[in-house]
């Protein structure tokens, strides 16, 4: 796991699990602190048993350059989050997207119509994404800067079914939509913010740790997606990308609940 910072990362604990569950005694997974502009020197100094990397802030755009193959969903999303390496070159994924997929419909089985983002980083653009493939003809941006909006914007309108995505301040607009995807901070989640998403179906807070977030705590009985749900879903995938074998997801999501509450309790 490469990324800066990287000492909170659960998916250690996540892929260790897996591997332990899946009797892969020799497999690894470490946490790596690697800064922007490291990636390619890190990957070229890989030895032959690496099998893959999984990359997080701020590398996930970075690692497209050093591939020799990229998924689909990774060129739309324009970033990746998985590298997976073998004798016929390097293959970077983005599970981060179908990860987002799977775990909404885990906790929600209604339609999807329409949406809003707050926040405009890569994990709104996956997750816009995601939400899209979920049958979003319409997404909303709220964000702080209107030009990192606008980069987010374009990548999800890009998607072949041709979404509106409207562009909007975080500080004032309403949340629209079925579905609101919070991507910030949770000092960021004023009082009045969350009560402007008030009349969504099902909130989804990216974040894990703290928790709950402000956003999560206004669920009050709507469906809730946690940031741990989108992790243990992308890290499966990753999982099986590395493995060529079907992710313990039952054991992997243990262990991120167990790794948090000991967070809890120091």
């Amino acid at each position: 796991m490469l990324g800066d910072p990287i000492a909170h990362s659960l998916s250690p604990a996540l892929h260790r699990a897996g591997y332990a569950a899946a009797g892969l005694p020799d497999w690894s997974y470490d946490a790596v602190r690697v800064p922007a502009g490291g990636v390619r020197s890190f990957v070229e100094g890989l030895e032959a048993e690496w099998r893959g990397l999984s990359v997080t802030a701020p590398l996930k755009r970075e690692l497209l350059a050093v591939a020799t193959e990229v998924t689909e969903r990774a060129r739309l999303v324009g970033a990746a989050n998985t590298l997976v390496l073998g004798p016929g070159g390097r293959l970077a994924d983005n599970t981060d997207l179908p990860g987002a997929v799977a775990a909404i419909r885990e906790r929600y089985d209604g339609p999807v119509t329409a949406a809003t983002l707050l926040g405009a980083g890569a994990t709104a653009a996956s997750t816009g994404l995601a939400l899209v493939e979920l049958g979003a003809r319409s997404v909303t941006v709220l964000a702080r800067s209107a030009e990192r909006a606008a980069e987010t914007a374009s990548v999800i309108a890009a998607h072949p079914t041709a979404p509106r995505v409207v562009i909007g301040s975080l500080a004032t607009d309403p949340a629209v939509g079925e579905v609101v995807v919070s991507t910030v901070p949770a000092d960021a989640q004023t009082d009045e913010l969350v009560a402007r998403c008030g009349d969504a179906a099902v909130l989804f807070e990216a974040l894990y740790d703290p928790w709950p977030t402000p956003l999560a705590a206004s669920a009050d009985g709507r469906p809730l997606v946690g940031g741990l749900d989108l992790l243990v879903h992308q890290a499966a995938l990753q999982f099986a990308l590395f493995t060529d074998g079907p992710a313990p997801l039952a054991a992997m999501r243990l262990a991120g609940e167990v790794a948090l509450a000991e967070r809890s309790v120091r």
